[in-house]
């Protein structure tokens, strides 16, 4: 507990961005001006942002809080003790770092599922059409990095390929690898397909075969002393649930 309220400063100085205006005092009626704080991967940032707004929209008063970021400092940051109602990463492995600490209350569920596709800019400088094409001589490729999910699926994808790839970078979530692919600073780089589809005309997404073999699961869970636990469970059923199952698979993840 000590832990958790020593953190409460750190909260001002990590990236949380919310659905609607930030708004502690609520309106009259309205459930104290609650906010419900979601750390989620970065590559959940669209889907997540919708359904904040529909649990907002069905919480009057309510604001929900998000950080998106790569897994893995995400897990760092509960870890520290940043106060935190719910957590969603894209790996079993990093959720395993805040379940075998004793930061997460309950046990974990799997909600979705994604995959990589190869990403180029619209015009496709570096003529890449396979996973073959990444090792070519001169091609500009961007990964993530290898101790954040998609770096590991990344690895995975390119092992079972038999490629290999040396990157002029290394980002720490997948959003920093499409925006450099997108205005050009790279030929290609590996992000998940509901990044590729979101990114709309700016990058184009490769499909390939080898992409079966590294496939992430996402998992949700409640923080160990949720601030707003009862916000937390409500939050989490409407992933889990017939709402946010539709808006993953509108979104391109696949659904369990």
């Amino acid at each position: 507990m000590f832990k958790r309220a020593l953190a409460v400063v750190s909260l001002l100085v990590v990236a949380v961005s919310g659905c609607g205006d930030v708004d502690d005092g609520g309106s009259p009626g309205a459930r104290g001006g609650e906010g419900l704080t979601v750390f989620a991967a970065a590559s959940l940032t669209e889907v997540f942002t919708g359904l904040g707004e529909e649990f907002e929209a069905a919480h009057p008063g309510v604001r929900v809080r998000f950080n998106f970021a790569g897994s893995s400092t995400l897990a760092q940051q509960i870890a520290q003790g940043a106060p935190v109602d719910v957590f969603a990463a894209a790996s079993p492995a990093t959720m395993a770092t805040v379940t075998g600490a004793g930061d997460a209350a309950g046990r974990p569920r799997v909600f979705t599922r994604n995959r990589l596709v190869i990403a180029v800019p619209k015009d496709n400088p570096g003529a890449v059409e396979s996973v073959g094409d990444l090792s070519k001589a001169g091609l500009k490729v961007i990964l993530c990095a290898v101790q954040v999910p998609c770096g590991a699926a990344a690895e995975k994808a390119l092992g079972a390929a038999g490629v290999k790839v040396e990157p002029v970078s290394r980002e720490q979530d997948v959003k920093a690898v499409l925006t450099k692919v997108g205005i050009g600073e790279a030929d290609a780089g590996l992000v998940y397909r509901t990044d590729a589809k979101a990114a709309g005309g700016r990058v184009k997404g490769i499909e390939f075969p080898e992409s079966a073999r590294a496939l992430n699961d996402y998992w949700i869970v409640e923080v160990a002393e949720a601030p707003h636990s009862a916000l937390a469970k409500e939050f989490i059923e409407l992933v889990l649930g017939a709402q946010g199952r539709a808006a993953l698979s509108r979104a391109g993840f696949e659904v369990p």
